[in-house]
């Protein structure tokens, strides 16, 4: 059970300790800073946090100590023209962090804006852009949703085969790879779009998957968080059957799927598009344990008066027990829950807005 959760915020990364049946933080680190992405490598223990410093680039740190130092890293990259005339495109975020599999040790993934793929082989020291993705004749049909440019945030490793990869693009579809990224296809048959005239609306190099969440324990099992509403898929992705008609919407952004049971997830509905905020300024948590046959949603604990907290993407998880959720807002409040998202608690009202949370 984790005793530990990370917050990544516009004003630096929060560190959440077990304190007897509650938590506790102290001074966070890159205080200022806005902190885009953060992952614990529980394969050896290593933090990594990513930042985005505006006009002075991307940045990426990595402590060995749990956040009493910090090395800094050279983050990825995008290399220029042979003959040097071409300028290379800019890193404008980190988007994610995803470690490897187990048999792979030191493996880490980056999804970046633009839409792009990285690996480091060597715990974040070096890194190398996967060109058989960026090469694909087909991203030049990608086009960016909230974000000016398309953008590569949810990376999935299968636990059963480490090169079996399943990428969630906005605005760029799903993408698998079953050789560790050598080769790549487009999937996600069953998605729908209507932000496109209707006859691209199943054109699956233009979907626009907010969040992918595979269950840890049924890999098969994927679900989606799209623009358009909620998919669950039960082929690893191959395809998808849209979930309709869950109360009060079907919008979102975030989705945590339970990591030992395939027919639990929790979703954050919103009104979409120009609005991004609960429905009748009502927030709360739908969850399903029956394979959304069914949802219930989930107040306790979460505002009673009106709210407009929007969770984004990676501002929405769950540890390994399936009974601890930790979700934060873009209004700087922060919620845990100990009995699996049927009741919250609020840890914080006057965090900086939270870009993403995590688990260690």
């Amino acid at each position: 059970m984790a005793d530990v959760f990370y917050v990544a915020s516009r004003k630096g990364l929060f560190t959440y300790k077990r304190n007897g049946s509650g938590w506790e933080t102290g001074k966070p680190d890159f205080l200022g800073e806005p902190v885009s992405a953060v992952l614990k490598d529980n394969r050896d223990g290593a933090l990594y946090a990513a930042l985005n410093l505006g006009h002075f680039g991307c940045k990426l740190h990595r402590s060995d100590d749990d956040g009493a130092t910090w090395k800094e890293l050279t983050p990825p990259a995008f290399a220029k023209a042979d003959d040097g005339d071409e300028k290379a495109p800019s890193l404008d975020l980190i988007w994610t962090l995803e470690p490897g599999g187990n048999d792979e040790p030191g493996v880490i993934w980056a999804g970046t804006i633009p839409g792009a793929l990285f690996k480091s082989e060597d715990r974040g020291e070096n890194w190398k852009l996967i060109e058989s993705l960026w090469d694909r004749p087909e991203r030049d049909g990608w086009f960016g949703g909230g974000y000016d440019k398309p953008g590569i945030h949810s990376v999935l490793v299968d636990p059963r085969d480490s090169k079996k990869l399943t990428l969630g693009i906005s605005c760029g579809g799903i993408w698998k790879s079953d050789d560790g990224g050598a080769e790549w296809r487009l999937t996600g048959k069953g998605l729908r779009s209507d932000y496109t005239p209707p006859e691209q609306s199943e054109e699956l190099n233009t979907q626009d998957p907010h969040r992918l969440a595979m269950c840890l324990s049924d890999p098969d099992t994927i679900w989606c968080q799209h623009h358009n509403g909620v998919f669950l898929s039960r082929d690893a992705g191959d395809t998808f059957t849209e979930i309709r008609d869950i109360p009060p919407a079907v919008f979102g952004f975030a989705v945590a799927s339970h990591p030992k049971d395939a027919d639990t997830v929790w979703l954050v509905p919103g009104i979409k598009d120009e609005y991004r905020v609960p429905v009748d300024a009502k927030l709360l948590v739908n969850k399903t344990t029956d394979g959304a046959k069914s949802f219930s949603a989930k107040t306790g604990g979460l505002p009673s008066e009106p709210s407009y907290d929007l969770i984004f993407r990676h501002a929405l998880d769950v540890d390994e027990t399936g009974e601890r959720l930790v979700m934060g807002s873009t209004t700087g409040n922060l919620w845990a829950s100990g009995d699996g998202g049927e009741n919250w608690t609020l840890l914080s009202a006057h965090l900086p807005p939270v870009a993403a949370v995590r688990y260690g």
